[in-house]
């Protein structure tokens, strides 16, 4: 089925506007670049000052053209540019890259024009990618529209190609993109398309995302982003990706205060709170990865091989030095190191002298390089039922020999059902690239991306999209009413929670002190009492809880001391009474909150509760709504996790119920994320498996 950018990244026709013979500057490299790459399509140079460039008629605007154009390319004045996109539309160009800057990058009277491009593309249909972009390159189809010194091609040059699957680039600043790119081909990587969205006026990271997702010469999508505008697109393409299992590589960046800032004066985009972009990441299984060389050596990895079936690691190596780091490196990542069976040591025992080692990690030794140990060893591993992937470790700097036979490796890497993956700890000559490549092999020479690389492919291979919440979860209620003050107290938050359908303790606010007789007989011993204000956000602060009160008096005593505590530390404070209600019983200590980000909108959060949520931070983020499913997966994802599900013999907490009580809240934040700002259930104590949850305290905030 065609895409809508199908002829934006494979145009039959391409018009530069403002080409120059000046192949020293921008407009004369983009025609350079094009014909080196060998364009197939038709070149239509635009410029009223020449009559000709490189032997292609040169045309003083774009309608004296008179033939159907699928790609403008527009490299003018700033000022210019509004003017040459009306003439692109009146000629019914299809497509528009505005490589000129000066645009919202530079705010004021600019921010205005880059106004003006996005109405033209609403008026008139036509797609814009820019301005202030880099181009792109689409590899298959030899479009080389860019000036990027990294899609040159050098006289006499082979490049070196050791993948058949191939990566799409995606990047919001067209040098890192390109730099990707770069460093990805030169590790033999194969590229289906590297593509820089500027300013994204029209077209944004959200729509090529889409576009590489639903692409069959794509294989795996690199994303390196500052900030997302096209939000519903790209939460589209994410959920497609997932769903394909089509890996995405992201790095976000933006995540510090100073890199917020660089991003917004570079591209004219706020970056966003990063913990809801690690939320969606996480939802749709990207990874993430904050180092460039980090993100092309998982890319490489996930290019080269097959998801493996679990976390067990041989390590292969000619050096016993090299193979105890090696297997130091995939240990420290969480991956296992296995110590092989005796039958499997025995038959690799028959490869290598005597000195070598055969547990585990495996040194078959120099020697058992020419009795051919390497290359039966991986044999081996793929067979065997005791390890998931191989970490071959070798030198490759040899421009003369290397220790597989292309005949030989060739075979074994094609119908590989394991991964195997080849580090270098000397630099690996051009020589060894280019001989293991004809085997499919890409060697890799950074040991600490390498062990990231596998722990990522390991996690990817056990991602599952959770299934979409059921938004029928809870009731269609109208809690407008309860939302009369931006801050809601204890008792204004609960009585907003049960009347959505969250269950909530029976507790009773006593407005007097003869209500209290009746509150205490409704609860029952032992009781807990809680000052009630709008004012008075954090109680103990003020004094104004009481726990465990086992005795009427003691409850009458309380009464007093909670008003008075009130009044000393707030008193202007307005007192709606105090809330009395059972103590609950003990449980594990759950924080559950939900926030509204202004690039995602509702997300909610899930934590331990107590002093450990702001000690640890062990806490994850997803968009809401989301399922009890999902819901039970971010309980997975926290570091205590464990404390939920028996640790050290303690009886296993109700998961169940507080993943479903997870969903109701994040359902509750979706459906009214007009008038609620914030949730926070702080705790919420879990109980035994089959005791359920009771919520101690809650907190809403309504939108101001």
């Amino acid at each position: 089925m065609p895409h809508p950018l199908d002829s934006f990244f494979a145009p039959d026709s391409i018009a530069l506007i403002g080409a120059s013979r000046d192949q020293e500057k921008i407009p004369g490299r983009l025609l350079s670049m094009l014909r080196k790459n060998e364009y197939p399509g038709k070149i239509y140079p635009i410029n009223p000052n020449y009559g000709d460039i490189d032997g292609l008629t040169c045309y003083t605007s774009i309608a004296e053209v008179g033939a159907p154009i699928d790609l403008a390319i527009i490299i003018i004045p700033a000022r210019a540019v509004v003017g040459a996109l009306e003439q692109c539309a009146a000629a019914g160009v299809k497509n528009a890259v505005i490589i000129s800057s000066g645009f919202a990058e530079e705010g004021g009277d600019s921010a205005a024009m880059q106004d003006e491009i996005v109405a033209i593309a609403k008026r008139t249909g036509m797609r814009i990618s820019g301005p202030n972009a880099e181009g792109f390159l689409s590899e298959v189809q030899k479009v080389a529209a860019t000036f990027s010194p990294t899609v040159d091609v050098k006289p006499g040059h082979i490049p070196l190609v050791a993948t058949t699957r191939r990566i799409a680039i995606v990047a919001q600043s067209g040098g890192i993109g390109f730099a990707i790119k770069h460093r990805a081909k030169a590790l033999g990587v194969a590229i289906s398309y590297c593509v820089s969205a500027g300013n994204e006026s029209d077209l944004g990271a959200g729509e090529f995302l889409d576009y590489m997702v639903q692409d069959a010469s794509t294989d795996v999508i690199l994303l390196f982003i500052e900030g997302i505008r096209d939000v519903d697109k790209f939460l589209v393409a994410a959920r497609r990706a997932a769903e394909m299992r089509k890996p995405v590589i992201v790095t976000k960046v933006g995540r510090s205060g100073a890199g917020e800032r660089a991003a917004a004066s570079h591209t004219a985009s706020m970056a966003g709170w990063s913990a809801a972009y690690d939320a969606v990441f996480a939802k749709y299984g990207f990874i993430v990865s904050n180092d460039l060389d980090e993100a092309v050596t998982i890319a490489a990895v996930l290019t080269t091989n097959p998801l493996p079936k679990g976390d067990r690691v041989a390590v292969l190596t000619v050096s016993g030095g090299a193979g105890i780091w090696g297997a130091d490196t995939v240990s420290l990542q969480g991956l296992k190191v296995p110590e092989l069976s005796q039958p499997v040591q025995n038959q690799i025992k028959q490869w290598m002298p005597s000195y070598g080692a055969a547990g585990n990690p495996v040194d078959v030794t120099a020697q058992g390089v020419s009795s051919g140990g390497l290359q039966k060893s991986i044999e081996l591993f793929g067979a065997s039922d005791e390890v998931d992937a191989t970490l071959v470790i070798m030198s490759f700097a040899s421009e003369t020999r290397q220790p597989f036979k292309e005949a030989e490796l060739k075979p074994v890497i094609a119908r590989q059902s394991k991964p195997v993956v080849f580090y270098s700890y000397t630099l690996p000559s051009d020589f060894a690239r280019r001989e293991l490549a004809k085997s499919g092999v890409v060697v890799l020479s950074g040991l600490t991306h390498v062990g990231v690389a596998m722990r990522r492919l390991v996690e990817y291979a056990n991602f599952r999209l959770a299934p979409q919440s059921d938004v029928r979860g809870l009731p269609a209620r109208d809690i407008t009413a309860h939302l009369s003050a931006p801050t809601l107290s204890e008792f204004d938050s609960k009585s907003l929670l049960r009347d959505a359908g969250i269950a909530v303790p029976d507790e009773t606010l006593v407005t007097a002190r003869d209500g209290l007789d009746a509150a205490i007989v409704r609860a029952g011993f032992p009781l807990v009492m809680k000052i009630q204000s709008r004012d008075i956000p954090h109680k103990s602060e003020a004094g104004g809880v009481r726990v465990n009160i086992t005795a009427k008096g003691e409850a009458f005593m309380a009464y007093g001391a909670l008003l008075d505590n009130a009044r000393k530390h707030r008193p202007d404070a307005v007192i709606q009474g105090v809330l009395v209600g059972p103590m609950a019983k003990k449980g594990v200590e759950i924080i559950i909150g939900t926030l509204t980000d202004r690039i995602f909108g509702p997300m909610v959060m899930v934590g331990f509760g107590g002093i450990t949520t702001e000690l640890f931070r062990d806490v994850t983020y997803r968009p809401a709504p989301v399922s009890a499913e999902e819901a039970s997966a971010m309980l997975a994802a926290l570091k205590a996790a464990p404390l939920l599900n028996g640790f050290r013999g303690a009886a296993k907490a109700d998961v169940a119920a507080l993943s479903r009580l997870i969903s109701e809240v994040s359902v509750l934040a979706a459906h009214h994320a007009k008038i609620i700002s914030e949730i926070e259930i702080n705790p919420v104590l879990v109980h035994p498996e089959g005791q359920g949850v009771t919520i101690v305290d809650a907190l809403v905030v309504g939108r101001s």
